[in-house]
């Protein structure tokens, strides 16, 4: 099976309905998540934002004698925000943050989640795809859920480090665009690959696999990861990543053990 094909047959295995019914979970999962969050975001930056002290003073000289003039005024609520957006900078900045932080924000959160929710799924889609069409590969599989919970918190650790690590690049303009990224990506790269490596083959046959075709997988990985960057996509594509690279390490697997 050429790469057109395999791609095209991953098309086809998502579409169908048993798929189809999986990938309404982390749909609704990321969904429910983001509400939380966000809403509960939304009322700390409220609560923080309740008030706002603003102060003012003025000199002037009459007669020789300087006298000073103090306004002292304490915005509440929404007044705030009518008050940045009563000047054109501030209103512009405002504005530009609140997309642009939000934005990046809901993007970053809602792969972050739907590669979490997607690796309680994958044993059951691969298990799908052995039975339409890798019938003859067993599923040897080398994980345990205490592994797979420490990789995980090891794995988000070093995405949190990066993405400290890489803050001096974030205000370089078309670099930051790539530096942002790194962090998120190397999270979703280890988790989706050793979801389904872990699942299908054993530790030596995915060392093999990572030797000789591991620079094939990180384009996979890559070209899946900046599809998950289009707004909304990861919400109803997330199974369709575990089918793609699914079909990948059958095949690889399949060719291994016939050496």
């Amino acid at each position: 099976m050429n790469e057109k094909e395999l791609f095209l047959q991953s098309i086809k295995d998502f579409l169908t309905p048993k798929m189809l019914k999986f990938s309404i979970l982390p749909f609704i999962i990321t969904l429910v998540v983001m509400y939380g969050f966000f809403f509960g975001l939304a009322g700390m930056g409220v609560e923080q934002l309740g008030t706002l002290q603003v102060e003012s003073s003025q000199t002037t000289i009459q007669n020789g004698v300087p006298h000073t003039e103090s306004l002292s005024a304490q915005l509440e609520g929404s007044s705030i925000i009518k008050f940045l957006m009563s000047y054109t900078l501030t209103s512009w900045l405002a504005t530009f943050l609140i997309y642009t932080v939000g934005g990046f924000l809901t993007i970053y959160f809602s792969v972050f989640i739907a590669v979490i929710v997607i690796g309680f799924l994958t044993p059951f889609v691969l298990k799908e795809l052995q039975a339409r069409h890798y019938k003859d590969v067993t599923m040897t599989g080398h994980s345990n859920p205490i592994m797979a919970l420490f990789l995980a918190l090891k794995w988000a650790a070093v995405m949190l480090f990066l993405f400290f690590l890489l803050i001096p690049l974030y205000f370089i303009p078309l670099l930051n665009i790539v530096a942002i990224n790194i962090p998120l990506y190397y999270f979703f790269h280890k988790m989706l690959t050793y979801d389904v490596a872990s699942t299908i083959c054993t530790k030596e046959e995915n060392r093999q696999i990572g030797y000789f075709s591991g620079n094939k997988i990180i384009v996979k990985t890559v070209g899946l990861y900046l599809l998950s960057l289009v707004p909304f996509v990861i919400f109803f594509t997330a199974i369709f990543f575990v089918i793609y690279l699914g079909h990948t390490y059958f095949v690889e697997v399949k060719r291994i053990r016939k050496r």
